[in-house]
């Protein structure tokens, strides 16, 4: 599953881990990103949106339709 949110674009960040003995080493910040299945009434079908937990408040603030036509109208596939 790719780390990135359909609606917000978050995806992983990256940095470095810094040891006691301030060594770096490489690192990923990954975003808290889920499949949630969400019933699209205007097209009567279930959508399976991936979605960082900002993502999912921002569906329930909006409505799943106006999620998806933000998601569609970025070019991507809903």
């Amino acid at each position: 599953m790719s780390r990135r949110c359909d609606l917000t674009g978050r995806e992983p960040g990256f940095g470095k881990n810094v040891s006691h003995s301030h060594r770096r080493t490489p690192r990923r910040f990954d975003p808290n990103v889920q499949r949630k299945r969400y019933w699209l009434a205007e097209e009567g079908r279930w959508v399976r949106l991936t979605l960082s937990a900002k993502g999912i408040r921002t569906v329930d603030r909006i409505g799943v339709a106006a999620a998806v036509g933000r998601i569609r109208a970025a070019g991507r596939r809903a």
